[in-house]
């Protein structure tokens, strides 16, 4: 089995990085090894429960992201903040390639935007990590150092669901001139759909069978740095 598995649509690889201005990234499961949701709701003793849903909404069996986000919520109600910073601490680890990508885009001039369905109290530590220069998630109401099981309302809104994470990419690309066949959307779940169909390179990272058909390419074994081999070495 080859690690990198291409699926041809209108390019032929190699292709050159200094045609795209912008990549897209989700984070749970994509940048991140873990689903930091399914991890919280271990805390609470319903990570079973919280897991499948995500599962679900992840593989595209439910449709609805914004409800399937609110349900899970719901379950994680007075979990403590200790349990979100153990699970960053002791759980969260980058999956294999993603700091060298995100490293290797950056030096060829790429802006970089974090979209992801997940929360700040992660997203804030990622992006930092890996010099995102947009991030976009969900901030977790929290009372009396507990999770109230809901969210704060935002600027842009409330929930970070599909069509959000499209419509960001899409901003961040007007506000730098780029043009959306100028980006490159990284993602593995059916939210990730709606950011990886208006980027001009669409990119599963071992994602569900769903988004690994409609992607461009899917990298299907070994790390995220696989993706940098679709494109001509830079001239010396």
């Amino acid at each position: 089995m080859q690690d990198l598995t291409l699926v041809t649509q209108g390019f032929t690889p190699p292709l050159r990085l200094s045609d795209y201005k912008l990549a897209a990234f989700d984070m749970d499961s994509t940048l991140i090894n873990i689903e930091c949701i399914d991890e919280i709701a271990d805390a609470a003793g319903r990570k079973a429960e919280v897991a499948a849903i995500t599962e679900a909404a992840m593989r595209g069996e439910i449709s609805d992201f914004k409800d399937s986000l609110r349900r899970r919520l719901a379950l994680l109600k007075g979990v403590p903040v200790a349990a979100l910073e153990a699970v960053l601490k002791e759980r969260l680890r980058f999956n294999p390639g993603a700091r060298e990508l995100c490293a290797a885009l950056k030096a060829a001039g790429l802006k970089l935007v974090l979209v992801s369905g997940g929360f700040t109290f992660f997203t804030r530590y990622v992006a930092a990590e890996l010099g995102m220069d947009w991030v976009r998630s969900n901030e977790l109401e929290i009372v009396d150092g507990a999770l109230s099981g809901g969210l704060l309302m935002q600027a842009w809104g409330e929930i970070c669901d599909g069509e959000e994470k499209r419509r960001m990419l899409l901003q961040c690309a007007a506000d730098i001139g780029a043009l959306p066949g100028e980006c490159i959307a990284v993602g593995d779940g059916a939210n990730d759909l709606p950011m990886m169909g208006a980027a001009g390179l669409s990119v599963a990272y071992h994602a569900k069978p769903k988004v690994r058909a409609q992607a461009m390419v899917a990298i299907n074994e070994g790390g995220l740095d696989r993706l940098l081999s679709l494109f001509q070495p830079r001239a010396a």
